[in-house]
């Protein structure tokens, strides 16, 4: 392989000659050669929006030249876009302030300005990293990508669930069916009920997750190494949060407090709470799906699952609820990612937190994994989930807690009894009604209205 020979403050090092980054890139190549997980490019996309935005604050506070500065521009408008996705292959288990990602970025952006200009033109500390440094720069561009990848990605994807859901409810509003608490039999209700209860746990997660978003939105741009702003010119910050903002269309803020914004990482541990939240959610409703679709003939049975692929190597004709099986295994990986992140964001040390990597590699790998899913899950099972109508007929007739309508006639120690005795003799609940004389037929066909007990009518 050819290289060429770049250096930096520790001398010189041998790049490959193909590639754009330079010194301390190769340098990090070679030191943290540790497991497969690559640095996101969605982070490295707002590394580039960072760059951008700071080489025009710089340039119009008089810090940064015009040539310089229009070609910082365009060098990193290229690298936002992804035009140069395959020049940033550091590892996620590096230096835990990002500073050679944030090099990394610095030495293709220079690097692409000199192929477009001359030699030597644009030095990728001096100029492209120009009043930033890689504690203000990275949980910056950690904020940006977050920001983004929540409210044009995951939020969305939940949002089109959640109207399936309410169709669904819409659907099933008068299908009345036989409830489940303990995971035993339990008083009716009716299917677009349960269906609802699913429905409002996405509009909470929604609630939720944009929450904290807006608490993802303050910006630590201009704090530089330690929070002082030290190197980076008056209203440098807060001008590039400007610029930001107009790009992205985003409400990004300055961080009222750069000591607070470089060390903890308070907000995206809030964040990621609600990812958390939605991933249980997610769970639970996946779990009911596949519980209730259970069968064909010999579980529960009351849903028909759209049928997407073969369920068994060895049994033929089997059918397994895989979009359920899926997104609960998302929720499970969503879970762990939060205790990290957690255990993360509590090691920050005096004025920088050196665990932000992992941070940001797992916090985008969760909303990566629930957008997906959740997508996935909308389209191939929540759309065609439909109600085996004829099973959840005959579970609420055979049901036996229909007798908690008597209660209020009979009493409670009456009702038990005649659940009882049908329970054991393997009657309905009516003849073991009649067979105990605890009320007349026409008296029990009055109080025994399955869809009166679900309050529809």
């Amino acid at each position: 392989m050819k290289t060429r020979m770049e250096h930096d403050a520790l001398g010189r090092v041998a790049v490959p000659a193909h590639r754009r980054w330079a010194a301390q890139t190769q340098r990090s190549l070679e030191n943290f050669p540790i497991g497969e997980e690559k640095m996101p490019l969605a982070l490295i996309h707002a590394l580039a929006l960072v760059k951008k935005t700071a080489s025009e604050v710089n340039y119009r506070l008089g810090v940064l030249d015009e040539k310089r500065s229009r070609l910082i521009i365009r060098a990193a408008e290229e690298v936002r876009t992804g035009l140069h996705d395959n020049e940033f292959p550091l590892s996620v288990w590096q230096t835990g302030s990002g500073t050679q990602t944030n090099m990394n970025v610095n030495e293709v952006i220079a690097h692409r300005c000199n192929e477009l200009s001359e030699p030597g033109l644009v030095h990728p500390n001096d100029h492209v990293n120009c009043s930033q440094s890689s504690n203000d720069v990275f949980p910056t561009a950690m904020a940006i990508a977050s920001v983004l990848a929540l409210e044009e990605e995951l939020i969305p994807a939940i949002d089109g669930l959640r109207k399936i859901m309410a169709e669904k409810s819409l659907q099933y509003r008068h299908l009345v069916k036989i409830g489940r608490t303990h995971l035993q039999d339990a008083t009716p209700l009716t299917l677009g009920q349960e269906i609802s209860g699913w429905e409002a746990m996405l509009e909470n997660n929604l609630r939720m997750i944009q929450c904290g978003a807006d608490e993802m939105k303050a910006l630590a741009i201009g704090g530089t190494a330690v929070g002082t702003g030290l190197n980076a010119p008056e209203g440098f910050g807060a001008a590039v949060t400007d610029v930001i903002s107009e790009v992205t269309g985003k409400a990004f803020v300055e961080d009222s407090n750069k000591f607070h914004a470089l060390t903890s990482h308070d907000r995206l541990v809030f964040c990621h709470g609600a990812l958390k939240a939605l991933a249980a959610n997610l769970m639970k409703i996946a779990n009911d799906i596949r519980w209730l679709a259970s069968g064909p003939r010999c579980g529960i049975g009351e849903l028909i699952l759209p049928v997407n692929e073969p369920g068994s190597s060895i049994m033929p004709g089997k059918v397994n609820p895989t979009q359920c099986e899926a997104l609960s295994m998302i929720a499970c990986q969503v879970m762990g990612n939060d205790t990290v992140i957690g255990l993360a964001a509590s090691q920050g040390n005096f004025q920088l937190n050196v665990y932000m990597p992992v941070m940001i590699h797992n916090f985008l790998q969760s909303v990566r994994l629930l957008t997906d899913g959740v997508r996935s899950f909308t389209l191939r099972c929540a759309v065609g989930l439909t109600a085996n109508e004829t099973r959840i007929q005959e579970v609420v007739e055979r049901s036996l807690m229909l007798v908690t309508a008597l209660v209020p006639e009979i009493g409670y120690e009456a009702a038990a009894q005649a659940a009882l005795k049908a329970h054991q003799e393997n009657l309905t609940l009516k003849e073991a009604v009649m067979n105990l004389h605890l009320m007349d037929e026409s008296t029990y066909d009055e109080l025994i209205q399955p869809a009166a007990m679900t309050g529809i009518i």
